[in-house]
């Protein structure tokens, strides 16, 4: 592992929580300080024999927590996601010391309202954002001025790994409306929410939560093809490209893709 005086943490695994076969979580102990802000991410890497194979990951812990958490979807020809996915707890793991990423919820702007929209993992930022409001909501220092609106799209429900958590905050807080859904429900008959892809759903959920350019930011995280839709279905309903940010996670088997995340 690399040395301590370098621009690496050798970071260990304290907690695993395995979603589905593909999907899964970590929480880790970065070894060290490791300061962030909601929404941006960390890279991670595995050391072979061969090389030091690296990626970046959005980070799901909010910066007060001691310690850093993170999604993952398997890759199953990529360099680094089934490393971490063999990877038991107690395992290390290294860690660049320094967090990057703009994708960070805008609170001073004009826009109160905040559209954050979803596929599978894209959801770990606005876990971030939730986590962190929530704190200071309870310590009674946001006045809630600022609303999220989250639309969170799988193939399948168990593909939603913060559900539960998103919806127990949304019916707590008065700022926090959630709604999941998935788009192959014949895959999952148990399932009796919202059907659809999160495209789809963009002008149903926009209209109903009164969202409009004049007052609204809207947050894409996920794949390339959502971002893109959306980014074309937004932009048609007057949003303008500076009140729109993204970030795309490249998932390649199910999508063809080859890389595993790009910023």
């Amino acid at each position: 592992m690399p040395a301590a005086d370098s621009k690496f943490y050798s970071a260990r695994i304290l907690e695993r929580r395995d979603i589905s076969s593909d999907l899964w979580s970590f929480r880790v102990d970065p070894c060290g300080e490791f300061p962030y802000r909601s929404g941006q991410y960390a890279t991670l890497g595995v050391i072979t024999p061969e090389k030091h194979h690296e990626r970046p990951y959005s980070i799901v812990s909010a910066p007060h927590e001691k310690f850093l958490e993170f999604f993952f979807e398997l890759v199953p020809r990529g360099q680094v996601t089934p490393r971490l996915h063999a990877s038991r707890v107690g395992d290390q793991i290294t860690l660049r010391k320094n967090a990057k990423g703009k994708f960070t919820l805008d609170l001073s702007g004009k826009h109160t309202n905040h559209f954050l929209i979803s596929t599978v993992t894209g959801v770990a930022p606005y876990v971030s954002y939730i986590r962190a409001l929530y704190r200071e909501w309870k310590a009674s220092n946001f006045t809630g001025a600022h609303k999220l609106f989250i639309l969170d799209g799988g193939s399948r429900s168990w593909e939603l790994g913060y559900s539960s958590e998103i919806k127990g905050a949304a019916a707590e807080v008065p700022w926090l409306k959630y709604v999941p859904t998935v788009s192959r429900p014949w895959e999952d008959p148990e399932w009796k929410g919202e059907m659809g892809r999160v495209d789809d759903l963009i002008r149903k959920y926009s209209d109903l939560w009164k969202l409009t350019p004049a007052d609204t930011k809207v947050y894409l995280c996920g794949h390339p093809d959502m971002i893109e839709n959306v980014r074309g279905i937004v932009r048609r309903r007057g949003w303008h490209e500076d009140a729109i940010e993204a970030e795309a996670y490249f998932v390649p088997l199910r999508h063809d893709f080859t890389a595993e995340a790009e910023d």
